[in-house]
């Protein structure tokens, strides 16, 4: 039962060993390649946002769930829908 054992010729391994050998070169060249791309691309969102205000409102809520609390700019205090009508008058002035 012994199995039949083929050889391969010493040519024919060292040229496929020179093959991947080549193989992994170009794997490496993209894997590096790859990284610098995620790098530049994460670089260069950061840069784009950064060109923008962000304006951050701090918002509460009571314990039933009914007003929403929010603290302005000017730090006043706004409740609910008075908010919007405090906000819409001040725009009609």
């Amino acid at each position: 039962m012994e199995k039949d054992k083929t050889s391969v010729p010493y040519i024919v391994y060292e040229g496929e060993m020179a093959r991947a050998e080549r193989r992994d070169k170009r794997q490496w060249v993209v894997i590096i390649f790859l990284i610098v791309s995620l790098l530049a691309s994460n670089i260069g969102w950061l840069v784009y946002e950064s060109q923008f205000e962000t304006y951050t409102y701090d918002y509460t809520q009571d314990g039933e769930g009914l007003n929403n609390i929010n603290t302005g700019e000017q730090g006043d205090v706004l409740y609910g829908p008075e908010a919007e009508n405090k906000g819409q008058k001040e725009k009609e002035r």
